[in-house]
């Protein structure tokens, strides 16, 4: 399949196309949809963040803030996405028997807060696969203003 068929994937994909690619289900599912691909290089997805959202409860009381961490986390299923939307893109099929961990993030940077409805863009770039393991780098933007940025290591285990 040369890299034209490859995009053909029909975009955007939605929520229950990401839940057939990635384990994460609610309160813990943070992508939302995915709106540009290209296979074994990047991904483009978005998180819609509501004033209904189980953490802003607790983080924090009428200054609602989403988490830094969730913020890491959402770039990390974007990978996730890049690398099973990758395998159906080039091979037909997605990795379902596969669960890819989070065990490593570098550099990770907050450099605004995101609130109650913003739209978080979510841009991984895949930056090396050794064996089981692949390196994304992530950038997530409000409004086209970086929000946070990280570099992260996903391995691969069977389900």
């Amino acid at each position: 399949m040369n890299q034209t068929e490859a995009t053909a994937l029909k975009l955007p994909i939605d929520v229950p196309m990401i839940q057939q690619l990635l384990p994460h289900r609610y309160p813990f599912l943070l992508v939302d949809r995915v709106v540009e691909l290209e296979p074994n290089k990047r991904v483009l997805a978005y998180k819609n963040v509501s004033c209904n959202e189980p953490f802003f409860q607790g983080h924090f009381p009428g200054h609602p803030v989403m988490p830094g961490v969730l913020v890491v986390e959402a770039m990390a299923q974007a990978g996730g996405l890049l690398t099973q939307l990758s395998a159906l893109a080039l091979n037909g099929k997605p990795s379902t028997d596969k669960l890819f961990y989070l065990v490593k993030v570098d550099n990770a940077k907050f450099s605004r807060m995101v609130v109650p409805g913003d739209r978080l863009e979510l841009e991984v770039t895949l930056t090396r696969t050794i064996r089981n393991m692949a390196m994304y780098s992530g950038v997530a933007r409000v409004d086209g203003e970086q929000a946070a940025c990280a570099e992260i290591l996903c391995a691969e285990a069977k389900a």
